[in-house]
């Protein structure tokens, strides 16, 4: 009697005779800050995670969905919609289950430093203070800044600069972008325009 093993994010794991797999992981960047993947969790399939997950993380949300999370005796359930952000820092044993009726993906950033890098310093062009029009902080910690962008079509933005490392997730197409395309950017001094005739959304998750 053979029993699979399958691993999520070198974590979560389900182990049964013939089980269908729980999870599934597509890589899509590794680079010394970060390491990026997409994880799918099919619907209604427990996958433990006995020894937690060791790094911190950001997770973006690419379908509708309800998770459920136990740690221990506590039992989370929460909802959420593409395109929403979460932080999740390194953690001990718990089980995770897609709860909905249909497999949900998640785009997971493990960051593979537990501390925070050399500081960048300040600029007056960042995106989020001269161009707040396009540029909003969803969160900040001493780890990241979450930038959620958009631009609605025919849109110029104004002059700004970015100092950190950064991951971009793009949540529909647009000029020269794919929805759910995922890249790394690095520090850049520029002015952005939306040339397509529909709006273009994205995050940005810095590095610090």
């Amino acid at each position: 009697m053979t029993k699979t093993a399958f691993l999520l994010a070198g974590a979560l794991t389900v182990s049964a005779q013939n089980a269908p797999s729980a999870a599934a992981i597509t890589s899509k960047l590794d680079t010394p800050q970060v390491r990026v993947y997409v994880a799918m969790l099919q619907p209604h399939t427990p996958a433990p995670s006995p020894n937690g997950h060791a790094t911190d993380r950001v997770l973006i949300y690419l379908d509708d969905g309800v998770l459920a999370r136990k740690d221990g005796d506590s039992v989370q359930k929460f909802e959420f919609h593409r395109g929403d952000v979460r932080w999740r820092p390194a953690s001990g044993a718990y089980v995770a289950e897609n709860i909905s009726d249909r497999p949900i993906r998640i785009l997971e950033i493990d960051l593979k430093s537990k501390s925070a890098g050399a500081r960048a310093a300040a600029t007056k062009l960042d995106p989020a203070v001269v161009d707040p029009r396009h540029y909003r902080v969803e969160f900040e910690n001493e780890l990241v800044r979450v930038l959620r962008v958009h631009y609605d079509a025919h849109d110029q933005g104004e002059e700004h600069e970015h100092l950190l490392n950064r991951v971009v997730l793009y949540l529909n197409d647009q000029p020269g972008a794919k929805a759910d395309d995922v890249r790394i950017s690095g520090p850049a001094k520029h002015t952005e325009r939306n040339n397509s005739d529909r709006p273009a959304d994205r995050i940005a998750v810095e590095i610090k």
